[in-house]
């Protein structure tokens, strides 16, 4: 299992990379299958997605929301704009912590590594202070911890 690596280019950029060992067609279905985004993306130990909405098509909605069982929650709303099937994805997405942040364009990759997928995610944020307030979230933490859920689903499933 390889670990995320979080980077920043110039002052609106992040880019998180991750080596998975399950093939680039299920990595692409992680992403865009309700049913398997809802037993991943759930973040870090104790919280869980309580609603799931995706509609994998250019046009198609996007709708997240997670709680820790308790007081805390938050959700994420968004737009397909580019599908690629096992390729590619290119959405714009905002979280609501209860407001809306605003728009994060994300393109997601999914490349053929040896014998599993390299995922490359790029952010693009309105400024450098929307990019800070984001990473000040936590968020590499929740990415980690959902992105170890994946292999799991697929790895030595034939």
């Amino acid at each position: 299992m390889t670990k995320l690596v979080l980077t920043t280019e110039g002052e609106q950029h992040v880019v998180v990379t991750r080596h998975f060992a399950a093939a680039p067609a299920d990595v692409y279905r992680a992403h865009v299958d309700p049913e398997l985004i809802q037993r991943w993306m759930s973040g870090p130990e104790g919280w869980v997605m309580t609603e799931c909405v995706s509609d994998a098509r250019p046009g198609g909605k996007i709708k997240f929301a997670w709680s820790d069982g308790g007081e805390g929650g938050f959700s994420l709303t968004g737009e397909y704009h580019e599908i690629t099937p096992q390729q590619r994805i290119v959405h714009v997405e905002r979280m609501h912590l209860p407001d809306p942040t605003p728009d994060n364009h994300v393109e997601t990759t999914f490349a053929a590594d040896g014998v599993g997928t390299l995922l490359t995610v790029r952010m693009t944020l309105p400024d450098a202070e929307t990019r800070a307030a984001m990473l000040e979230t936590g968020m590499e933490q929740g990415m980690e911890a959902s992105y170890a859920r994946i292999d799991p689903l697929f790895v030595g499933v034939g």
